[in-house]
């Protein structure tokens, strides 16, 4: 259905945003993960908890629990394309930081299927040349503010 909205990739901050969902721990739904919580390699789960089962493939969306916003596999499935461009981040805090005009890859976020438990936590951040296509990487849509409507 067309509606005449306009959408884009989230910035990293963005994503990170959405992602924590409110929360200020490693994972929206607390400090530790294993592969029955998100859909990430089950051999290395992250702080004190089992190993779980490695499906080694994505996983339809809504397998797993949603954050308290309503958002599915913010965590793990697949790593998540976001429209900044990798870079350092700076020494200084910034609200809303953006990446650098110009790098070779891309940041993406919330680490895939088969991710150890750590690269699947909020913070976590990793880049690709956006031109390589494989099957743990996707995109999430975020409302472009140009297509809000008045």
């Amino acid at each position: 259905q067309k509606t005449g909205q306009a959408f884009c990739l989230p910035t990293e901050a963005q994503w990170e945003f959405a992602c924590r969902a409110g929360t200020s721990t490693p994972f929206h739904f607390g400090r530790i993960l294993n592969s029955t919580q998100a859909n990430c390699a089950g051999n290395h789960p992250y702080g004190t908890t089992q190993k779980g089962p490695y499906l080694e493939k994505t996983s339809p969306v809504g397998s797993y629990p949603a954050n308290a916003w309503g958002l599915h596999d913010m965590h793990g499935n697949v790593w998540e394309w976001c429209q900044d461009r990798y870079g350092d981040y700076r020494r200084q805090s910034v609200i809303d930081p953006r990446g650098p005009e110009v790098a070779s890859s891309c940041v993406n976020r919330g680490g895939c299927w088969g991710s150890e438990a750590a690269n699947c936590r909020s913070a976590s951040r990793g880049r690709d040349v956006s031109s390589r296509r494989f099957n743990w990487n996707g995109f999430r849509l975020a409302l472009s503010s140009s297509g809000i409507p008045k």
